[in-house]
């Protein structure tokens, strides 16, 4: 996200992505849906995409694009 210039926002959002993850770095399927999981990162995506650029449609599509290549 720093390379992004979005590195200020990162403290914000981890805390809210703890607990999808475990430890290993695998998706932790038995604690998350991942459908919830991708529309909770698209929602927190449409967040910093309104404070950065002031448009939250810099989001749109991803959580489309999430499900489609990675749900399977």
């Amino acid at each position: 996200m720093g390379q992004l210039g979005l590195g200020r926002q990162f403290g914000r959002l981890a805390p809210q992505l703890d607990g999808a993850f475990r430890a290993d770095g695998v998706f932790a399927h038995d604690r998350l849906r991942f459908v919830d999981f991708v529309d909770d990162v698209e929602d927190l995506l449409e967040d910093v995409a309104w404070q950065e650029q002031g448009d939250k449609k810099a989001a749109d599509g991803f959580e489309e694009y999430m499900l489609r290549h990675y749900s399977g």
